[in-house]
């Protein structure tokens, strides 16, 4: 009484159009997540390579760990700088492990 259905193929062209219609949404999906997600962090990677490389002897640094010390020794062509934390205290800091950069003299930032 019931017949078996059998199924058709699509022709050519329709499956090349289809493979197109599958890709776009994967493209999409990448585009939004360069613009979205890469690109800002490309771009504070890039601040904070030239923050880093930019600080001076008499600078105020906040490092990572969060301790806040003024720059007392920076060598050029080493990957550290020397930061005194407390009056007589130097401590060795990596470069890169520096949050953030204040100026000479400019007030502490209000919480």
């Amino acid at each position: 009484m019931i017949t078996p259905a059998f199924a058709q193929g699509t022709g050519a062209a329709a499956s090349g159009t289809d493979v197109i219609l599958q890709v776009v949404p994967f493209v999409l999906i990448f585009v939004i997540m360069y613009f979205l997600i890469l690109r800002p962090q490309q771009r504070r990677a890039r601040q904070h390579q030239d923050m880093v490389k930019n600080v001076r002897r008499g600078d105020t640094v906040v490092t990572t760990g969060g301790i806040v010390g003024r720059v007392s020794k920076v060598t050029d062509e080493a990957s550290e700088i020397e930061v005194e934390i407390a009056e007589g205290v130097r401590v060795k800091v990596v470069r890169t492990m520096i949050a953030e950069v204040r100026a000479k003299g400019e007030p502490v930032k209000a919480a």
